[in-house]
Order: C-alpha cells, then sequence, then structure tokens
C-alpha cells in the first residue's frame, strides 16, 4: 500500500466543522496515514488564530501580568470543538500542564507549540490515530538549525510500527530537551519532514485555496490556479512571496523526489496544484506564474574600463558582505555595474556603503535608487516558446510603464522586470494579461 502524509493548515482544523472536513478527507483513502496538524486558525475575518492567542499568554507572563482572562479564551476554543465533535474527551491536565509553564515563565517556543499539540490530540482522538507527539521525532542541533540525519533515522522507527499517526506540525526538540519550533508556517516543514521520513508516494498539504495561482488574487482579479509546477519553478516564484506554503518545505521533499499536492480542505474534489520534480507536460500559457513584491533599491556603479578590471565585481560585492548586505540581481554593462539590494537592509549605511564603493574599488560615480518593484516571470515553457520576453516587454509598453531592469536566469525559465512602485500592480497585470487574458 502506497502511503501518503497529509497536513491540514489551521484555517482547515479551525472548529469542529472543519475538523470533520478533514477527517472525512481522511478517511476516504486509507493511504493517508500520516497527518500533521497545525493549530486552530481564523474561523471568520475577525477572529484570532490560537498561537497568537498563546503568544499574548507568553507576553502577558513576561510582564508579570494576570493570564487568567487570555487563558480561559484559549481553553474555551478548544472545549467547544472537542464539545460540537461529541467527544468524550478531556484536556484539562494539558491545560493545567501549560498554564503552569507559562506562568513560570517558560520559553517562547515551548508556549507556541502548544497550539498544535492540543490540535493534535484532539484530531488524533476524533480519527482513532495514535498520537505522536513531534518532540520525540524531530530534532534541532544546539546552535537552533534542524538536525536532519538524526530526525530521518529516529522519525523512520518511531513511525515504522504505527499504521495510522496524527503528529503536531511546527516543532521538535532541542539537545537539551527543550522545544524548539520552525518558523511560522512550519507546520509545512513538518508535513515535509514526516513525508520524507516514512518514503511517501505523495504530500499532501491541505489549506484553504485550491491550489497555487499564476498571480496574487489580490492584483489580478480571478487568476488561474497552476496545475503543474516544477520545484525550480516554485522556488522562484517563491522568492516572491507567491506561494500557499511555507518556503522551507520544499527541501526535504525535493531531495527525496516527492510530489506535494496543494489541495482545498473546503473543495475536495478540485484537483489543485502538483509540484513535481521535473516536468515535460506543456505549459497551456507558457508561463507558469508571474510574482513581485516592492522595497528594492538599484546602486549603480560606473567606472571607465569595468570590464578590462579583474576582481572589480568582488571588490563591490565585498564592500556589500562586510556591511551585511545581500544582493539580489546584478546587471551589468562594459562600463557598468548595478546591484540590485533590499531597501530596508541599506536604509541606514546609504552613505558609509557609497564611501566605501568609491574607496574600495575606485569608481568614478555610485548612485542609489531606492522605490523600484521586481516582478518574476516563470516558466519551464519560456525555453521553447519564441518572443516570452518580447510579449512582455510590449505588454508593459503598452501600459506606458518605463522599465527599470531586466535580468534573465541562466536557466531561462525566469526574467526579472524592475519598474517604479507605482507602475507595479499595472506592470504585473500587464504581463498577466499578455499571456493569460486581460486582468
Amino acid at each position: 500500500m502506497q502511503t501518503k502524509v497529509v497536513k491540514f493548515g489551521g484555517s482547515s482544523l479551525a472548529d469542529a466543522a472543519q475538523f470533520r472536513k478533514a477527517a472525512a478527507i481522511i478517511k476516504a483513502e486509507p493511504e493517508r496515514r500520516y497527518v500533521v496538524a497545525s493549530a486552530p486558525g481564523k474561523r471568520f475575518s475577525d477572529d484570532i488564530k490560537v498561537t497568537d492567542m498563546l503568544y499574548d499568554c507568553f507576553d502577558l507572563a513576561s510582564k508579570k501580568e494576570n493570564i487568567d482572562e487570555a487563558f480561559a479564551k484559549i481553553e474555551a476554543r478548544y472545549n467547544g470543538i472537542i464539545a460540537d465533535l461529541g467527544l468524550d474527551f478531556s484536556l484539562d491536565k494539558e491545560f493545567r500542564k501549560i498554564r503552569m509553564a507559562i506562568e513560570h515563565h517558560a520559553g517562547q517556543d515551548y508556549v507556541a507549540s502548544r497550539g498544535e499539540y492540543l490540535n493534535s490530540m484532539i484530531l488524533a482522538k476524533f480519527l482513532g490515530f495514535t498520537f505522536v507527539d513531534a518532540e520525540s521525532g524531530i530534532f534541532f542541533h544546539s546552535n537552533g538549525t534542524f538536525d536532519d540525519k538524526q530526525t530521518y533515522k529516529a522519525l523512520s522507527a518511531l513511525l515504522e510500527d504505527v499504521e495510522y499517526a496524527v503528529i503536531p506540525g511546527f516543532y521538535g526538540s532541542m539537545p537539551n530537551g527543550t522545544i524548539k519550533t520552525f518558523s511560522r508556517g512550519g507546520s509545512d516543514v513538518t508535513g515535509a519532514i514526516v513525508a520524507r521520513a516514512v518514503h511517501a508516494s505523495i504530500y499532501e498539504n491541505w489549506t484553504d485555496v485550491s491550489g497555487m495561482l499564476m498571480a496574487d488574487p489580490r492584483l489580478v482579479e480571478n487568476p488561474k490556479v497552476i496545475e503543474e509546477i516544477t520545484y525550480r519553478e516554485l522556488r522562484e516564484l517563491a522568492y516572491m512571496g507567491a506561494t500557499v506554503m511555507h518556503e522551507e518545505a520544499i527541501f526535504p521533499v525535493r531531495e527525496a523526489c516527492i510530489p506535494i499536492n496543494i489541495r482545498n480542505t473546503n473543495s475536495p474534489a478540485d484537483p489543485g496544484t502538483m509540484i513535481v520534480p521535473k516536468s515535460d507536460r506543456p505549459v497551456p500559457t507558457v508561463i507558469t506564474g508571474v510574482a513581485g513584491r516592492k522595497g528594492f533599491s538599484s546602486i549603480t556603479i560606473e567606472k571607465d574600463r569595468m570590464n578590462t578590471e579583474v576582481g572589480f565585481g568582488r571588490k563591490v560585492l565585498g564592500v556589500l558582505e562586510d556591511f551585511g548586505v545581500s544582493f539580489e540581481h546584478t546587471p551589468t554593462g562594459i562600463d557598468t555595474m548595478s546591484v540590485v539590494v533590499s531597501t530596508s537592509s541599506i536604509t541606514d549605511c546609504k552613505e558609509a556603503l557609497i564611501g566605501r564603493i568609491f574607496r574600495d574599488a575606485n569608481a568614478d560615480s555610485v548612485t542609489i535608487d531606492d522605490n523600484m518593484a521586481l516582478i518574476a516571470i516563470v516558466g519551464r515553457g519560456m525555453v521553447s516558446n519564441k518572443g516570452t520576453a518580447g510579449r512582455a516587454f510590449t505588454a508593459i509598453a503598452n501600459r506606458n510603464i518605463n522599465i527599470r531592469m531586466i535580468d534573465q536566469g541562466s536557466g531561462e525559465n525566469n526574467i526579472i522586470v524592475g519598474v517604479d512602485e507605482d507602475d507595479y500592480t499595472a506592470a504585473l497585470q500587464a504581463i498577466y494579461g499578455a499571456f493569460v487574458g486581460e486582468a
């Protein structure tokens, strides 16, 4: 029998109704053996996620303030789910333990992780599955980085004799036994880790959307769902923030060539998006997706005969390294070099940075231009389709938008375009419209 690992996000486990949807999905296929659960998310727009409620309790305790009211709301949230599901089950013992830990100034990671911990206990009871605590099988090094070797060995052994299990997402344990969390969205990472540990045939990530979209729905009306995307394409789009799952969740399953299926808990019949190691499937729209971000600056360095000077680029990038600034792109000309960086990374050191580049690189001029947005046009279909760049640039020009920067990746599956931040939305809509239809 094949093994599927399924992860349900916070919106998919926000209340008893969502629990029932998740349970129906899990029970529909016996291959869905290992379930990774998030903490309860928002039930409505003005609701508060349980993880945020736990953070509030932590903050109150840190200030030596009373947590009675705040913690009572957390208890009520879980007890409401238990009652609505009709379970003969109590978390009172766990509540007392967690409350005592908070009042005795337990670490923030421990406090935050209890949302997943408690929700997973309820889900395991509701499904009749075994509850397996993540702290017993997911480990971190003493410096806080993920310990993949120990984790995969221990987790594989831990789950080997467990036919069906629920594992809390978001956390593991440090060498000293304390709880350590992944960054926000870390339940996606846990799901990928479990999938690799049990050699899953597929990792299903259930959320509240029917897959990844070709563009930001806040900017483009009803963008199409991406039916299939490669890990490489996903990485390019995720760099610009266009993903429905945690970016770090890609790597455990990518290394094991395990596909990911993004599915919608509220619309389980939708096929969602398949994320695969590689694909020969034609891309009907040429591009797989378009995404972007604001908040970039371009550092432009000019020097006569720059191209003949060995080590010039190293000197410039060495200055950025000394200032702790990472670069995004480096488009160049014969006598010019531009380095695109995050504006926030140079806000407090612009003048010093310019001075050092002048001195170390002996530049003729150094200027910094802010307020730039970057747009990534991504797709494996771009390689075999002539005129892809022309279509994109023509669409932008037809909106009377000036392009400040162009950078094409060596793999030819992405083109980065820089425009003024004020033109960002119109440019993104123009590109989407050129390949898919008017936005």
